[in-house]
């Protein structure tokens, strides 16, 4: 008796062993994915302070407020359920590839929706759980993405070409499930239904990944601070040169995602440059529509007037079919929306034909040599440019409209889409009270531009003559060019001002990269409502150039 009772204790005592042992190394796995980062995270930070730009000199890098190994805790077990070998022999089928190619693959059966969303997961985990290489770019995985995945891959209902593919968006955009912050400490619990262009995404069968990292308050919070930082995603970082070049902003996560291959595609947000610099300053493609064609309902607006929606991809035709899945009929919520009423192959971009284009480039840029170069190659292939030297036109009150719109709009999203009554904020003054109460976590740069929201006193009739007058300057400056070509040839986010008060659409691609290698975008600039001819000679322009290269430490 004393022998059997002595085995059963010895056989409780090795299982309580094992279980604890198994406990602990779960534990130790989801704790100890990130080691080391408090110490990267200080030598980032010093090696900094003397940078010649000043937004490089950052304070944080890691967010205060939200410890990363939580995001990743819940799907860590079933990422690790893809091999290496696996993920080896995906490698070819999804980096870099465009979504046409990716659903043949699929369609050959080389793979399947899960195996594809499994693939960016372990790509994420990979790089955003490693000191060294962490971009800080997600806020937030979609626990069920995979389980939507499954599901597709029983359906194979594949209505549009966004079907089954993963997409992240950035976290000012309302996604039901999953909390939509702007990067703002006073919503991190903010719980929302789904804004309209993620109702379309799903509707389309869109996959959607997770939320991305942002400048606070799409960088209208501080001034001079750096570009992609926030309370609740830290300091997002640049693939190519972390620390080194900036990630742009504010849509830099979206940016930065984008770059490494985290997924198919990304969602952007611009009022003014936020679609254009990170996708420049990430060698992507992005597109600013024209005001309208997207819905802004359901997003964290700075201005109901300029803001808009747009797609961030790694090529041309994916743009396009992201920008066509996000649009839909005119949303009744969202009175500047209207309906381009386009055939479903309305973006079939097949040519790199660009002979019939007129492009109009501008003379001070001519001095930056890839721009310059890139100018002759173009001509080489057959297209009609010239040399403008426009006349510059102020845009006066450009500040006082976002400041007014923002202190209009922010309260008007907050009423209607902030359900969790534990938030309790209703106006810009409210968020500023709230920041204040504990400055080095929820705002280590300060709120300058919250500030400055508070203390303009612009009438509601002086806003409406500056709308006017703001519309009227920057199609005066852009037509100077535009009335005689088809697109303006720009760099980077260098005229997104004018675009964005005139409410014209911008692309830009890679152009390819300065002698440090920072990339550089070339940006065209079209009149209202010419997507179709972006894409078109964006298309043509992209196979020309063929610019893109993946960031040399994210090609595993």
């Amino acid at each position: 008796m004393f022998y059997v009772e002595q085995s059963v204790q010895m056989k409780q005592i090795i299982l309580l062993f094992l279980i604890t042992t198994l406990i602990a190394s779960c534990q130790k796995s989801t704790q100890l994915l990130y080691p080391g980062s408090d110490i990267q995270d200080q030598t980032l930070i010093e090696n900094n302070q003397e940078n010649d730009n000043p937004r490089l000199r950052y304070k944080r890098i890691s967010s205060p407020i939200k410890d990363k190994t939580e995001i990743f805790r819940e799907l860590y077990t079933e990422i690790n359920k893809l091999s290496d070998k696996r993920y080896a022999e995906l490698h070819p089928l999804i980096i870099e590839q465009n979504i046409p190619n990716i659903q043949r693959a699929i369609a050959q059966e080389k793979l399947t929706y899960e195996e594809l969303t499994l693939f960016y997961l372990k790509r994420i985990y990979k790089y955003e759980l490693d000191p060294d290489l962490t971009l800080n770019t997600i806020i937030s995985l979609n626990s069920d993405a995979l389980k939507q995945a499954r599901k597709f891959d029983k359906e194979k209902d594949t209505n549009h070409p966004i079907y089954g593919m993963p997409i992240l968006l950035k976290d000012n955009i309302n996604t039901a499930g999953m909390n939509t912050t702007a990067g703002a400490a006073v919503l991190q619990e903010n719980d929302t239904d789904d804004a309209y262009i993620v109702k379309q995404l799903k509707a389309n069968g869109a996959i959607i990944l997770g939320k991305l990292n942002l400048s606070e308050w799409a960088y209208y919070f501080c001034d001079g601070c750096p570009l992609g930082y926030s309370a609740i995603g830290g300091q997002t970082l640049n693939p190519y040169g972390r620390g080194i070049y900036e990630s742009g902003g504010s849509s830099a996560g979206s940016g930065t995602a984008t770059a490494a291959n985290y997924a198919v595609a990304t969602v952007g947000t611009e009022t003014s440059g936020s679609i254009l610099s990170p996708s420049s300053l990430n060698s992507i493609v992005g597109l600013k529509p024209t005001i309208g064609f997207l819905s802004r309902n359901g997003i964290i607006p700075i201005s109901s007037t300029l803001d808009t929606p747009g797609p961030m991809t790694k090529s041309v035709i994916d743009n396009a079919i992201l920008l066509d899945a996000m649009r839909g009929p005119i949303d009744p919520d969202d009175p500047k929306t209207y309906d381009m009423k386009l055939n479903e192959d309305w973006y079939n971009l097949t040519t790199s034909d660009i002979s019939n284009y007129k492009l109009g480039a501008i003379e001070r840029l001519t001095e930056d040599s890839i721009y310059l170069q890139t100018i002759n190659t173009l001509e080489e292939s057959g297209a009609l440019t010239s040399i403008n030297d426009p006349e510059s036109i102020e845009l006066t009150g450009f500040l006082h409209l976002l400041n007014i719109d923002m202190n209009y709009d922010l309260p008007e999203y907050i009423q209607k889409h902030v359900q969790n009554p534990s938030i309790k904020i209703r106006t810009i003054e409210d968020i500023v009270d709230y920041n204040s109460q504990d400055s080095s976590i929820r705002m280590p740069y300060d709120q300058g531009r919250l500030d400055a929201i508070l203390s303009d006193t612009t009438s509601p009739d002086s806003l409406i003559i500056i709308k006017t007058q703001l519309k009227t300057a920057g199609r005066s400056y852009l037509d100077q060019i535009l009335d005689d070509h088809d697109v303006i040839l720009s760099i980077n986010n260098y005229h997104a001002g004018y675009a964005a008060v005139a409410e014209y659409p911008a692309l830009t691609i890679p152009m390819g990269y300065e002698s440090n290698g920072q990339p550089i975008n070339l940006t065209l600039i079209a009149k209202s409502k010419q997507e179709t001819l972006l894409y078109d000679l964006g298309y043509a322009i992209e196979r020309i150039l063929s610019a893109r290269q993946i960031p040399e430490d994210y090609q595993d």
